[in-house]
């Protein structure tokens, strides 16, 4: 089996890092990514990326249509931990691999919710 995820994107923000009482620390920041497909035959290609066509319609630029995908990454290796913490910032282009984790957490209203967290 395999668990392997591969992004390129932007960062959403400056990352934080945290430290929950008896675990060890982790630093956690966002990453958009987009995709853009041409609402006919063929695909579109910007920056050096190529970007499938799908008959999804969520922002329409004339016959070019876009979605943007938040996604949360974690850091918790040592050495990559604080460099990441240390040098990453909001704007920043960054390919991030790592695996899928999906989780649950009970928010502050009591409330059972699902994440899906990249560690990197």
């Amino acid at each position: 089996a395999m668990n392997r995820v591969q992004l390129l994107g932007r960062v959403g923000q400056d990352p934080i890092m945290r430290q929950v009482e008896g675990r060890n620390p982790v630093t956690i920041f966002s990453l958009a990514t987009n995709e853009m497909w041409r609402t006919g035959d063929g695909d579109v290609t910007q920056g050096g990326e190529i970007w499938h066509p799908t008959s999804l319609f969520l922002c329409n630029l004339g016959d070019i249509s876009q979605k943007t995908t938040w996604h949360r990454i974690s850091v918790f290796r040592p050495g990559l931990r604080d460099v990441t913490y240390q040098y990453v910032k909001k704007g920043a282009r960054l390919y991030v691999e790592g695996k899928i984790d999906y989780g649950e957490y009970t928010d502050k209203n009591n409330v059972r919710r699902q994440a899906t967290t990249i560690i990197a």
